[in-house]
């Protein structure tokens, strides 16, 4: 009935095994790396904490609508969040002006949970900026 070789269909599905392994530590790369918990991120991607850790596991596969989500939440290209890309970092030269610097320091001295509702506060805070700024261009226009 089926002209597929058994052998094609399991290295197919190995190489997805593989594939989806990766991905699952690209993201829980990613989501550590902007400091989110597992709950924090599944409620910013609308899935459950378990869907979180079964797409980290590699147990689950992320759909495309799954990739696009962590993409614009991190603001980084979809290639980017599966690695076909090394994500951009910021040039080398830039450097925090001593007041960053010194607030900076203050974060690192709050707690993990303190940290992270700083951070989404200043994430709020650029995108009401963004947000501003597309609609005093499109009033512009």
């Amino acid at each position: 009935m089926n002209d597929v070789p058994a052998t094609r269909k399991s290295t197919i599905k190995a190489e997805s095994r593989v594939y989806f392994a990766a991905l699952g530590r690209r993201i829980t790369q990613l989501r550590k790396s902007r400091g989110y918990t597992q709950a924090e991120f599944a409620r910013a991607l609308g899935v459950s904490q378990q869907a979180v850790f079964a797409y980290e596991l590699g147990d689950r596969r992320a759909s495309v609508m799954i990739v696009e989500r962590i993409a614009t939440l991190y603001r980084i290209s979809m290639d980017e969040v599966i690695g076909r890309v090394p994500e951009r970092k910021p040039p080398p030269n830039r450097r925090l002006s001593p007041r960053a610097m010194r607030h900076a320091e203050r974060l690192q001295g709050l707690s993990k949970t303190a940290q992270r509702f700083i951070i989404r506060q200043i994430d709020v805070l650029e995108e009401i900026g963004r947000a501003a700024k597309r609609e005093a261009s499109r009033q512009v226009k």
